[in-house]
């Protein structure tokens, strides 16, 4: 019995031209590999310089980064795809709004829009050269690959024109996943005619067993997650379930890791500790979820808040004064 309910018909929506887009982001507020805009508040310099050694020091265990698009608006690509050539992180996942500015970035050399702005005549987010990104979900599923994976692979294929600024396309040069997590509903580029909801769920689910699979090794590893407040700590908790019930039957243990949370959002009193429902703080999940609940039998935590412009080439820094990674 088909459904009973009446959907939106797509054919009726008009899709502008990227290039007519006013843009928040350009190239030149992406940090060259030199630049440093400054330092992190002093009270976070010596977690930051564990967090580094940790990095460094992590042998052949897993060393994740999980990050929100923020962290490509704030300019910082160059720095982190720098500690991907050196080897630093052997993963990286983001959600879908981070690969959108990725892509755009690499397509046009600029990116974000005013929300405020174009949300009030209809027009936030429907610009056609974003949607190509639909169709390379079509691409990917079609491939059994995951998103990250296929993305990287067409910003290669098709030699978009800033592809150097692209984490998306050096990872997947380099051979280390990049893994996109995607709620369906979350991101503009579902709201284009062309989006495929299936290809999505089945690339993006492929991306979370890939994720699951690199968390597995996280013994002695470290995960660090930057400006994600929900994607971060939800998906790594499955995965973390997951990993740890095949390790519990296999005889081993996921216990011995470092979780690093850099982020704005003030914690009040101890960061190892769960803060009380009644407290507005419980549900910010980085904490309790990062901090806490998935380190509580014997690994180790950390916070540091800052402005990422600021920390991500602060902790690049500071884990080349470690000698980048041993092991």
């Amino acid at each position: 019995m088909p459904s009973k309910y009446p959907i939106f018909d797509r054919s009726r929506l008009h899709v502008r031209p990227l290039v007519e887009r006013d843009h928040d982001m350009s190239l030149g507020h992406v940090l060259r590999i030199d630049d440093n805009p400054g330092e992190i508040d002093e009270a976070y310099r010596g977690d930051l310089q564990t967090v580094a050694s940790r990095l460094a020091a992590r042998g052949e265990a897993a060393g994740i980064l999980m990050m929100g698009a923020h962290v490509v608006k704030c300019g910082v690509s160059r720095h982190l795809i720098d500690l991907l050539r050196r080897g630093v992180f052997s993963h990286v996942a983001m959600n879908g709004a981070g690969a959108i500015h990725d892509f755009e970035l690499a397509s046009i050399g600029a990116t974000t829009e005013s929300v405020a702005r174009y949300i009030r005549t209809g027009e936030f987010g429907l610009w056609d050269r974003t949607g190509a990104l639909n169709d390379w979900a079509v691409y990917a599923a079609e491939r059994g690959l995951g998103l990250g994976e296929g993305f990287g692979r067409k910003i290669l294929e098709e030699n978009l024109p800033h592809r150097e600024v692209s984490i998306l396309a050096a990872a997947y040069e380099l051979g280390i996943p990049v893994t996109v997590h995607v709620g369906l509903g979350y991101d503009i580029t579902h709201e284009h005619p062309n989006c495929d909801g299936g290809a999505y769920g089945q690339a993006s689910y492929r991306d979370f067993l890939i994720f699951t699979r690199a968390v597995e090794n996280l013994e002695g590893g470290v995960m660090v997650s930057f400006g994600s407040a929900v994607m971060a700590p939800e998906v790594y908790l499955k995965a973390l379930s997951m990993a740890r019930n095949v390790a519990r039957q296999e005889g081993r243990r996921i216990a011995d890791l470092t979780t690093a949370v850099f982020d704005l959002t003030p914690i009040q009193g101890d960061i190892h500790s769960e803060l009380p429902k009644s407290d507005p703080g419980y549900y910010f999940r980085p904490h309790k979820t990062i901090l806490v609940r998935t380190v509580a039998d014997g690994g180790r935590s950390i916070y540091i808040r800052g402005d990422h412009r600021l920390a991500f080439p602060a902790l690049r820094r500071a884990v080349l004064a470690h000698g980048e990674r041993s092991g």
